[in-house]
């Protein structure tokens, strides 16, 4: 699967979990720059990323993510 292919995949996860169908997520994209992205929607946010790519982030890897782009290669390893 593509980095682009992930993005698309990703922004249909966020405008899902976030009901905005305007929100498009790049790799510099962090929680700040989305409505109502906070702690508790984080965890929403990984559980439906989880289900989408299917695969299990360990706790480390979700409370050590600085923004998309990181989770993006996150998916990758875990997909390879």
């Amino acid at each position: 699967m593509t980095r682009e292919e992930i993005y698309d995949k990703l922004n249909e996860v966020f405008q899902d979990v976030f009901d905005d169908e305007e929100i498009t997520v790049n790799d510099s994209t962090v929680a700040s720059d989305v409505d109502g992205w906070d702690s508790l929607e984080h965890i929403n946010l990984i559980v439906a990323v989880e289900r989408c790519f299917g695969i299990k982030f360990t706790m480390g890897e979700t409370t050590g993510l600085k923004n998309v782009g990181e989770m993006v290669d996150k998916i990758i390893a875990h997909l390879s």
